[in-house]
């Protein structure tokens, strides 16, 4: 069984007025001048899954200027042997729209028949930036597999803001929190738990894989020295008893919003932040193709993959490595480049396309 986009049309998105690429389940090869509006596709295709796509941006911010009028994106979908058609949009900012088949739907409900997974440049620091992006790396993963997992990510927030609200007032009435906390502690072990979950499925996936790409042994630790309970029961209980220095601090200072994901590069048994930069990106490359066949495996079919400039830093040979993973896996991967030369290994296992713009307007040329 596969899972591949047929065919998708961007209406008055960033720098494409109007682009429709029709596509056949092979990977997809993207090349052009930096500045062409290559990453554009690939956030477009970003958004056929739930969130804010791989940039995170605000809705207005991808309507195409000076225009405004909004944004759309529609694309075919064959996903375990059915066809959806898919639709997303946003207009004067709002929140986006989502109709599946017709029919409006959640954005979660995407993640129920599309699984699509993305490296892009801003993620090649994460070994050495701070712990949020890194807790957003695996959050994404984690959602891969369970797309609820982003509900239960929104409820603690949500909780955690208010008990935040009730902290900075130094509010020390107990029954304010109790309420509150349960819900952090309910949906916090949630997290915890397909955290877990997650790195266990990466762990079986890179060990049972014959791969160029190097290993990385991963483990959640807590960013601080408060610890990093894992239960219902531990949950609650650590928020009520930390109360006291969480009132102190005007903040929440334990639970799963205070987790970090630390890497080892198995084989030299160095830590991810004091590998090279050329090995940070292998060890990246390898947890996206490990998402990659552990998803295969849970979901029936590979995930659709982003790969923005993945080739950039890459030899030749680790360029003919990692597409031969891709085309083994049978994903489609959507991969973007500054010319046609970092794309020769795959010769014709890729459709491919060029991209350039003019007078201000991105235009797509299927490059036969």
């Amino acid at each position: 069984m596969s899972l591949f986009i047929e065919d998708i049309t961007l209406s008055h998105f960033r720098s494409h007025r109007a682009v429709r690429l029709e596509l056949d389940g092979r990977p997809v090869a993207i090349w052009g001048a930096n500045g062409a509006g290559k990453t554009n596709i690939l956030e477009a295709v970003s958004l056929l899954s739930p969130g804010r796509g791989l940039r995170r941006a605000a809705m207005d911010d991808i309507a195409r200027k000076p225009e405004s009028l909004g944004w759309k994106v529609r694309a075919e979908l064959q996903s375990l042997h059915q066809t959806h058609d898919i639709e997303t949009w946003s207009e004067n900012g709002a929140s986006r729209t989502v109709k599946i088949d017709g029919k409006s739907a959640a954005q979660i409900a995407l993640g129920r028949i599309a699984r699509v997974v993305w490296l892009i440049p801003a993620m090649d620091r994460l070994w050495i930036e701070a712990p949020e992006g890194r807790r957003r790396f695996l959050d994404r993963m984690v959602m891969s597999f369970e797309p609820r997992h982003a509900d239960a990510v929104l409820t603690y927030e949500k909780a955690m803001r208010e008990r935040n609200r009730l902290l900075k007032d130094m509010v020390r009435d107990a029954h304010w929190y109790a309420a509150l906390e349960a819900q952090m502690a309910a949906s916090g072990a949630s997290i915890m738990q397909n955290r877990l979950m997650v790195l266990e499925r990466l762990k079986d996936a890179q060990d049972g894989a014959q791969t160029a790409f190097p290993v990385a042994s991963l483990t959640l630790k807590a960013s601080d020295q408060f610890g990093l309970p894992d239960t219902e029961a531990d949950l609650l209980a650590a928020f009520k008893d930390n109360r006291p220095r969480d009132l102190s601090a005007g903040r929440t200072l334990i639970g799963p919003h205070r987790a970090d994901l630390a890497a080892v590069y198995a084989a030299k048994n160095v830590s991810a932040d004091q590998c090279s930069t050329g090995e940070q990106k292998a060890l990246l490359i390898s947890l996206i193709l490990a998402n990659g066949r552990a998803l295969a495996q849970d979901f029936g079919a590979a995930p659709i993959f982003l790969l923005d400039e993945v080739a950039a830093h890459l030899d030749a040979g680790r360029r003919a490595a990692l597409y031969d993973e891709i085309c083994a896996l049978g994903a489609q991967a959507f991969m973007t480049g500054t010319g046609p030369e970092l794309f020769a290994e795959l010769g014709s296992r890729a459709a491919a396309f060029e991209v350039f713009e003019e007078a201000g307007v991105s235009s797509v040329k299927d490059v036969l």
